[in-house]
């Protein structure tokens, strides 16, 4: 993930006061312009389920009569064969996700309708591996509060990753071997 520079505001007078920019008490200092950081809050619950059942039969035969060539009867008078095939199969999958807290993230880019793109990440090292947590889409200023937070649900086109990495997230994952025999059984 990369982040866009800061935008640098200039002064054409030489003066630091900027008019746009002052105010005190009453200004709404919602995050506006590239820089500007910004609170998202997590409240991520995700639950998938899926199930299939499969189950095909198939059965042929035939039968063939040998006629009686010059009164040779050297073969049975009639041949029969058949085959028979079935299969079944089931498979089921459920996943439950759930993702809380806050972090903080930054404007990326301001684009002309005044929807904002942010991008943030946060790494945590606990004691056997690190903890990453990345935050990538587009926001309405109008879905920002008065304090400067925004819900992970008003995100649009959201990535929200939570990467794991050491001891851990390797023990988690399958060997190498495991994945290439998985992948290769047919059962």
């Amino acid at each position: 993930m990369t982040f866009a520079p800061q935008q640098q505001t200039r002064y054409p007078s030489g003066a630091i006061y900027n008019s746009a920019q002052a105010g005190l008490f009453a200004t709404d200092r919602r995050a506006s312009r590239i820089g500007d950081i910004l609170t998202v809050s997590f409240a991520e619950n995700f639950q998938a389920t899926k199930s299939q059942n499969a189950a095909n039969n198939k059965a042929t035969g035939f039968d063939l009569d040998m006629p009686n060539i010059l009164g040779l009867n050297r073969l049975e008078s009639s041949l029969s064969a058949g085959t028979d095939q079935s299969f079944s199969g089931s498979g089921s999958a459920a996943q439950s996700n759930s993702l809380t807290g806050q972090m903080s993230v930054t404007v990326a880019r301001v684009f002309e309708g005044g929807n904002l793109e942010i991008l943030g990440q946060k790494k945590l090292t606990l004691n056997n591996g690190d903890e990453y947590i990345r935050v990538r889409g587009i926001v309405r200023p109008e879905d920002i509060s008065s304090n400067n937070v925004i819900s992970s649900d008003r995100i649009a086109n959201a990535e929200i990753k939570y990467i794991g990495a050491g001891d851990v997230a390797n023990t988690a994952k399958a060997g190498w071997l495991q994945r290439i025999l998985t992948d290769l059984s047919p059962y």
